[in-house]
């Protein structure tokens, strides 16, 4: 299995790992953008790795993939060498190209046990964790985390990152808000920029990113290596066909893009095309998780991403109201028939 080699990554976004979004037909959906020639990372949900030992990896939903899927890194949350060692190994089997550490989940579920942000309580315990995982097996390692909550918070957080990296760590994903904000206030950019300059290691920036003019602004202000998008990025999969045209990459030839040269860019060609999406994405459900598992994940999916729509609430309505996915595709289609506006931004914290 071939390995993430970053002199390989020649573009510069990337979907974060969402639970309950980042699944094998959301990302079908979204490298349907992804450009000729294009190559980034790709996640997927956020996997326990108490579970994913006991599981069936090819049926699993959190697990299903694409034939061939390319630079696919999935996320791991634990701190326990057994699991974490099981877990890799059946991984890495499966077909993972690395693995990503959750050190930066807030939810309450998480801190009770120990995992995701609250690892970063304890730098030697996280340096330990990612140890357990660069052992595991010979995949590359990186870790997924936030800003450290201190008053000497750039220091601390260099001094937290070079335990990882002292440990193994491959490279570092940095969402720069503490976990007492969650996905409140603005993300801190600057300590991303710092971060990049101080160690020699790819540096993934994630926060606050929902428009083509985010992506490469991060990349501008902070020299981050790569620029990772979950909620924006989820709500307009063809931000990667923006991307693609702002550098000069050609689209994919597909159904969903069809002969068309030019990506959605007026808040009506983007309205329209979230109308696309969700049709294509409810037959993907359907495909890969059956009927009664599909309606749920594409009622979840519309759930977070519909305040980016003008009237996008209405359409939560219609998803809660559908009893099969043939009914919520003709709802789709009766709702889009009107022309709907696309927010360029929106908060976040919805």
């Amino acid at each position: 299995m071939e390995k993430v080699d970053w002199n390989n990554v020649n573009f510069p976004l990337a979907l974060a790992p969402m639970v309950g979004i980042s699944h094998v037909a959301f990302r079908e959906l979204a490298q349907l953008y992804l450009p000729i020639e294009a190559i980034t990372l790709w996640p997927t949900e956020m996997l326990n790795s108490r579970k994913v030992p006991k599981e069936d990896l090819d049926i699993t939903a959190e697990t299903k993939k694409l034939a061939n899927e390319a630079y696919l890194v999935p996320q791991i949350l634990g701190n326990e060498e057994k699991p974490i060692f099981e877990s890799i190994q059946k991984l890495k089997l499966w077909g993972a190209h690395g693995i990503d550490i959750n050190m930066g989940c807030p939810v309450k579920k998480a801190l009770r046990h120990n995992y995701g942000v609250a690892l970063m309580g304890d730098r030697k315990y996280a340096g330990e964790v990612v140890n357990m995982a660069v052992r595991s097996s010979d995949l590359p390692v990186s870790v997924k985390l936030r800003a450290v909550e201190s008053q000497n918070s750039h220091a601390d957080l260099l001094d937290f990152v070079k335990q990882l990296l002292d440990n193994g760590a491959s490279w570092i994903c940095l969402h720069p808000r503490t976990a007492d904000q969650k996905r409140r206030g603005v993300a801190d950019w600057e300590q991303i920029y710092f971060l990049k300059q101080k160690v020699s290691v790819p540096i993934i920036g994630n926060g606050d990113v929902q428009t083509l003019e985010d992506v490469f602004r991060m990349k501008e202000e902070t020299h981050c290596d790569l620029v990772m998008s979950g909620r924006g990025l989820a709500a307009r999969p063809w931000l990667l066909w923006q991307v693609g045209e702002k550098i000069g990459m050609k689209p994919k030839e597909n159904l969903l893009i069809g002969d068309r040269v030019l990506a959605p860019s007026s808040q009506e060609e983007e309205g329209a095309e979230y109308g696309k999406c969700l049709l294509f994405l409810i037959d993907a459900c359907v495909k890969y998780f059956g009927e009664s598992l599909a309606l749920r994940k594409v009622s979840f999916y519309v759930k977070i991403t519909h305040p980016w729509l003008e009237f996008g609430h209405s359409l939560v309505g219609l998803c809660d109201k559908a009893k099969n996915s043939e009914q919520l595709k003709q709802y789709i289609l009766d709702f889009f028939s009107v022309p709907q506006k696309m927010y360029a931004k929106t908060d976040l914290r919805q």
